[in-house]
């Protein structure tokens, strides 16, 4: 009994052990495709593809992504860390990764500089939708500036601005597209007139034209109104005369959804008040003619804002200009309606310039100006030469276009404090008691501010050539004067990868304050557009090295 049990179990072991040389050979001689790896592959993978945590520079850590020697950090970081740009974006019906170094863009001048042409890329510019604009004035018809004072002040870099966009605009854009409502002769405005209100028809002497002369109660229901429906153009241009407590109503209307807006042009100074769907500009109280110019869609933005709705969309195709309303008592002729009207914004400018200008030739700045620490705040009333230079650049251009010699002599004036110390109350600083500069903010020491100095020059040249050729001219010494300096001083703003927006590092001792990109761009802009004016090399140069740095490139190091 005992020897069965023996025999089973060497059987039993015999049996199990050809089994496992059977399982064996069988996997010796099967093609190596076949073989179950997938658990070692499995198990590389997750070795070698998976979220690690990179250390950066031992302060923090981000959660980066490792495919097997690469490590993937997240764009978000790297945005962040290096200040660069990019975006996905669709491209032949195939999504694709853009990067670029800067989020600002290079304007290569097409021709010569000319006084009497655009100015730099204005153009481009659209100055009254800034956020730090409050409004058109009804009054002076240029903006109103918050940047910094909330309530609001006339700035004069910003209204030389506003009129350099426009002068711009109007010679590259294409002819407005006008709509006459009412001209007094052939085409007159279908006006309805309630049962206490009355209208006539005259010619008015100062204006050479015939007019419509209006009147109606105190009655809300008394009205004379035009009845329009025009939904591409927003320009709303006028002579109007009122008499106290009157107004001109323009309407609008969103054609997507019951809304409607009430634009109030009304005598008073207030500069502008809202409540509700209601707007109110002050036009001012004397009883004269006056021509109004309003950007009807800008004039309800500005009103929206004021009711915390600034970040509401209100695109131009959205609305239509539904009526016009005449209340009180007044008159009121070349009534019309067009895409715009870029010389009116441009004039008046030039006007707020020549009535505000000052004894010396300046234009102040009312309001303070906190600069950088360790120099002491610019008090309400100090001037910049920015302010005086495109100020001239206004003014050249006036002359050039209507020859007022009143233009001309106010341009000429403000090149006064471009000469006076800046300890003096003037713009004047000087580098090494040798360099002359202008100073967009004339602090004690002084910052030496690039592009504000630049656009100065662009001011005295624009002088010297509307002016004439004239070897003793004031305006050809001073930009002489100012090319030497920056061509002196250009390699001092070059940090090697962008520029520095002055030099504050050298005369006050602080951190260097390095251009964002739109200014590092501006700067670029206004370089190439001075090499056009004078072959010095280095003017060409450092603008093609500058705007390398734009493209990621770098400064050599050893």
């Amino acid at each position: 009994m005992m020897l069965v049990r023996w025999n089973m179990r060497l059987g039993l072991a015999a049996l199990c052990g050809g089994a496992l040389l059977i399982m064996l050979y069988w996997s010796r001689c099967t093609d190596i495709t076949l073989r179950p790896s997938s658990i070692l592959n499995k198990d590389q993978a997750k070795d070698n593809n998976e979220d690690i945590e990179c250390l950066i520079n031992g302060e923090y850590s981000v959660v980066c992504h490792r495919d097997h020697d690469e490590v993937y950090l997240p764009f978000s970081f790297i945005h962040k860390y290096f200040e660069v740009y990019g975006k996905i974006t669709p491209a032949d019906g195939v999504e694709r990764f853009e990067w670029s170094h800067s989020y600002s863009k290079v304007y290569h001048p097409k021709k010569i500089y000319d006084p009497r042409g655009t100015f730099a890329t204005f153009e481009n510019y659209n100055v009254e939708v800034r956020d730090r604009v409050k409004c058109i004035s009804g009054i002076e018809g240029v903006p109103v500036s918050t940047q910094w004072e909330p309530k609001g002040f006339f700035y004069p870099t910003q209204i030389a601005q506003f009129g350099l966009a426009h002068y711009s605009k109007n010679l590259t854009e294409p002819e407005p597209r006008v709509i006459i409502i009412d001209d007094g002769d052939k085409n007159l405005g279908n006006w309805i007139v309630s049962t206490d209100a009355t209208v006539s028809r005259e010619f008015d002497t100062e204006l050479e034209s015939n007019i419509l002369r209006f009147s109606t109660s105190d009655q809300a229901s008394s009205q004379v109104w035009c009845k329009v429906n025009i939904s591409q153009d927003f320009v709303l241009s006028l002579d109007l005369r009122l008499k106290p407590n009157s107004s001109l109503t323009v309407v609008l209307q969103n054609k997507d959804k019951k809304e409607t807006v009430y634009l109030h042009y009304v005598t008073s100074l207030q500069l502008i008040y809202a409540l509700d769907d209601h707007i109110y500009y002050g036009i001012g109280v004397e009883h004269k003619w006056r021509r109004l110019t309003r950007d009807l869609v800008t004039d309800m933005q500005k009103g929206w804002a004021l009711l915390d709705k600034a970040k509401r969309k209100s695109p131009r195709n959205k609305f239509k200009i539904s009526s016009i309303i005449l209340m009180g008592e007044g008159s009121a002729a070349n009534i019309r309606v067009s895409t715009s009207e870029h010389m009116a914004h441009f004039f008046a400018a030039a006007r707020w310039l020549v009535s505000t200008q000052r004894a010396r030739g300046g234009w102040p700045v009312r309001a303070r100006r906190r600069v950088a620490s360790r120099v002491p705040d610019l008090r309400a009333g100090w001037h910049s030469a920015m302010s005086q230079g495109h100020g001239i650049s206004v003014l050249a251009r006036a002359f050039h276009r209507s020859k007022d010699v009143s233009y001309l002599r106010a341009a000429q004036r403000a090149l006064h404090l471009l000469d006076v110390p800046s300890s003096a109350g003037g713009v004047k600083a000087m580098w090494m008691d040798k360099y002359v500069w202008y100073e967009e903010y004339p602090t004690k020491p002084p910052l030496f501010v690039l592009n504000g100095f630049i656009y100065t020059l662009l001011g005295l040249y624009d002088l010297h050539v509307i002016e004439g050729d004239n070897s003793i001219s004031l305006a050809k010494k001073m930009f002489d004067d100012g090319m030497l300096s920056l061509k002196t001083l250009l390699p001092v703003f070059d940090t090697g990868s962008g520029s520095f927006y002055d030099l504050r590092h050298f005369t006050l001792g602080v951190s260097p304050n390095i251009a964002r990109w739109d200014y590092h761009a501006t700067h670029v802009n206004q370089l190439y557009l001075l090499a056009g004016l004078d072959p010095d090399p280095i003017l060409i140069n450092t603008a093609k090295r500058w705007e390398g740095y734009m493209q990621g490139k770098r400064a050599a190091h050893n």
